[in-house]
């Protein structure tokens, strides 16, 4: 491996409804920044960041895609080589929640089936006063469709943004490593020595 090069690479996707928040989480993740009034995405926006697992450096390369119908055809088109997604809701807002199923439903069509979901309850900062979607409500979501985690977080106060990628970084590289063992290992072909034997006669011709 050369020097700067990370040990693992991995794509990622932030799915969701339009609002919730997804820009201005990528941005507090990369830039540790936070815009009260980010731009709505149109079409589909990048960031990558190096982080490390098991004492291995991990590049992520993410994009955080646009939310409105309009947009969903450049989405699909996203999922085909996402190794994971985040999904993406805001807490106070049940709307964005019940929308899940039909953002669950996209990344199944599309995606590859080892794709790794983690679901991402967003505006934590709010909860207290404006909150709309329990904690209970989204673990058991999460657990009947057998996603790969979730958790609560705050774009705006950073709170535990950076824990997602971590998480989603750590199942991708204990997955990645699980399928290397299950591999087989490649045995060489055995190696056949033959021996040739010569007669030493001594000189002496053979009895007729």
């Amino acid at each position: 491996m050369s020097e700067g090069q990370p040990d693992s690479l991995f794509k990622l996707l932030i799915i969701g409804d339009s609002g919730v928040g997804k820009s201005c989480f990528l941005l507090q993740f990369i830039e540790g920044d936070f815009k009260e009034d980010h731009n709505v995405t149109i079409g589909v926006e990048y960031g990558a960041k190096t982080v490390t697992i098991a004492g291995k450096q991990i590049k992520l390369q993410i994009w955080d895609t646009a939310g409105q119908e309009s947009f969903r055809a450049i989405t699909r088109s996203f999922y085909r080589n996402a190794n994971g997604v985040i999904l993406m809701y805001d807490l106070t807002r049940l709307e964005s929640f019940e929308n899940l199923e039909d953002w669950l439903r996209e990344i199944r069509l599309n995606s590859d089936p080892e794709v790794v979901v983690y679901l991402v309850g967003n505006m934590l900062d709010l909860a207290d006063e404006e909150r709309e979607v329990e904690t209970s409500a989204a673990e058991k979501f999460a657990n009947d469709k057998k996603l790969d985690g979730f958790i609560e977080a705050s774009a705006k106060t950073a709170e535990h943004v950076a824990e997602v990628f971590i998480k989603v970084a750590e199942v991708l590289y204990k997955k990645k490593v699980e399928r290397q063992m299950a591999e087989p290992k490649k045995e060489a072909a055995p190696v056949v020595l033959t021996q040739t034997r010569q007669e030493n006669n001594g000189g002496k011709k053979k009895c007729c």
